[in-house]
């Protein structure tokens, strides 16, 4: 009897965790799925107003799995119209916004602006990732922007960053070309 009861037991434990594996597995139950690629430390050059630069940025999940944090650092070297390195830094938060059912990322810039994106459809299918501005702390409103991921494969995407001045379209600020050094 006691073989029979850890035999069911096993059975049953068995079908549990198969369901739960797969469960965890399914790509419809995991809000993280389009930027979970992020994860990891990555390397790159920048281009665009600032001129040309380096970029070094790691991703990872904080606070128990709930945010996924980013942080940049940008660096352009002197330049004919600056005689000084730039050094640009920001940290991002993607969150999952339930009520919205969408990706929410938050950016805190070193020169004290604050961008908050709403995560788009784009016509980039599973390659491209999109964020539009939804409000700016310490930048006017009337303002639009626009951050731009495009995955040229698992360990390497192209960030594009752009601006619309009110009543503009957007117009290229920066690009910059990442690849992954760590997972």
């Amino acid at each position: 009897m006691k073989q029979l009861a850890k035999l069911i037991f096993a059975v049953l434990f068995g079908v549990y965790a198969f369901a739960g594996c797969a469960l965890a597995a399914d790509p419809e139950s995991d809000h993280w799925l389009p930027v979970r690629r992020f994860l990891g430390e990555w390397t790159g050059t920048a281009t665009g107003n600032a001129g040309d630069g380096t970029v070094v940025r790691r991703y990872e999940f904080v606070m128990s799995g709930r945010f996924i944090h980013e942080s940049n650092t940008s660096r352009y070297p002197p330049q004919e119209k600056r005689k000084t390195e730039e050094v640009h830094e920001h940290w991002g938060i993607f969150s999952y916004d339930k009520a919205r059912k969408l990706i929410v990322l938050r950016q805190f810039h070193v020169e004290g602006f604050v961008n908050t994106y709403r995560r788009v459809d784009s016509e980039g299918g599973a390659n491209s990732l999109v964020f539009e501005s939804e409000v700016f702390e310490n930048f006017s409103n009337s303002w639009k922007a626009r951050e731009t991921y495009e995955f040229l494969s698992n360990d390497e995407f192209v960030e594009t960053f752009e601006l619309a001045p009110p009543g503009k379209p957007f117009q290229l600020y920066s690009r910059n070309q990442l690849k992954r050094v760590q997972r």
